[in-house]
């Protein structure tokens, strides 16, 4: 890595969050690839550049939680801006999907175009074309993955609800 600028990508952000869905459980790349939909090369250089950046331990297997939460709460929307699009057919995501539409009422659904969806709504591009179909998968996934597109996407209301439940899902206290 040395004499190479090491640059973020958006799915840095969907590997780092389903390695914290998985807990204390200990995770492989292999797996961790398949569940994805993101080739092991991918994860193998992803990792590597979150190490790089402080958002994984340098062992590449803890996820510096402080560190991830203060880069969604501060850095994300400026990284990987979205804005809403059209109305497709596709997965919630955002205040649409749980937690955050147990406490947020709108006529407005956000989604993550996807042929077998079950609501239209206005198109969200998600951090990773794999991400509705991994999603579906892994319902702690889908939540933190909806709960980063609102601090993505949302209103201040919206935004400050989901940095407080994604500081409550990292352990970080209150």
């Amino acid at each position: 890595m040395k004499g190479k600028q090491q640059i973020m990508s958006p799915h840095d952000i969907v590997i780092l969050l389903k390695i914290v869905s998985y807990g204390n459980e200990p995770w492989f790349q292999k797996p961790l690839a398949e569940a994805l939909g993101i080739s092991q090369s991918e994860i193998s250089k992803s990792l590597n550049r979150s190490k790089y950046a402080g958002l994984l331990a340098p062992n590449g297997k803890t996820v510096m939680r402080m560190a991830l939460f203060e880069f969604l709460q501060y850095g994300l929307r400026y990284v990987f801006p979205q804005k809403p699009g059209p109305v497709v057919r596709g997965v919630p995501t955002s205040h649409s999907a749980s937690p955050l539409k147990e406490q947020i009422q709108s006529t407005e659904a956000y989604v993550w175009p996807y042929g077998k969806g079950s609501v239209r709504g206005h198109s969200i591009v998600p951090l990773y074309p794999s991400v509705p179909e991994a999603a579906l998968k892994d319902a702690n996934l889908h939540e933190l993955l909806a709960l980063v597109d609102a601090v993505r996407v949302g209103r201040a209301r919206e935004k400050e609800l989901a940095i407080a439940d994604l500081k409550m899902r990292l352990a970080l206290g209150e």
